[in-house]
């Protein structure tokens, strides 16, 4: 047994008391692996059961997982994303004037911004046979905004 092996058993040990040949097993692998890789791994594996607890009982359920998750892969299209910072600087737009911003063809803004109001990011008004679009509410400009201003400061490191 590695050094590192005999570490993280004796961390398991005070950690959760008598360790199961189960656990060993699954945590040689590990230490196996962390020995090869070391990257973005424990240096010590061990369970903190105090901080597990507190992050399952903030986690958000899974359903809300799964809607959160289709939001950031409806953003993550670059057309989609034109879209909505075309409009979040407008504030309202038809899809004429979207095209023209965003450079890209009337249908092509029209089938984004089909996807874009049934998810809710953005809502219509009707006036006559004009659609004006314009973001759904003060969420979705957090959101924007945030996004925007964390990439600027990842572009800057």
């Amino acid at each position: 047994m590695t050094e590192l092996a005999e570490r993280v058993q004796l961390s398991l040990s005070a950690t959760v008391g008598v360790v199961p040949s189960e656990y060993l097993f699954r945590w040689r692998y590990i230490v196996a692996v962390a020995e090869v890789t070391g990257l973005d791994g424990c240096g010590i594996p061990c369970v903190h059961p105090d901080k597990v607890d507190a992050a399952r009982a903030a986690s958000p359920e899974a359903a809300e997982i799964a809607r959160l998750a289709g939001l950031f892969k409806l953003l993550g299209d670059p057309t989609r994303s034109r879209i909505l910072y075309a409009v979040l600087e407008a504030g309202e737009m038809c899809v004429c004037d979207i095209a023209a911003t965003i450079e890209a063809t009337e249908t092509t803004v029209s089938q984004a911004l089909r996807l874009l109001r049934a998810a809710s990011v953005v809502t219509n008004r009707r006036d006559g046979r004009m659609v004006y679009y314009r973001l759904a509410d003060s969420h979705v400009r957090m959101l924007l905004d945030l996004s925007r201003e964390h990439a600027r400061h990842e572009a800057e490191r």
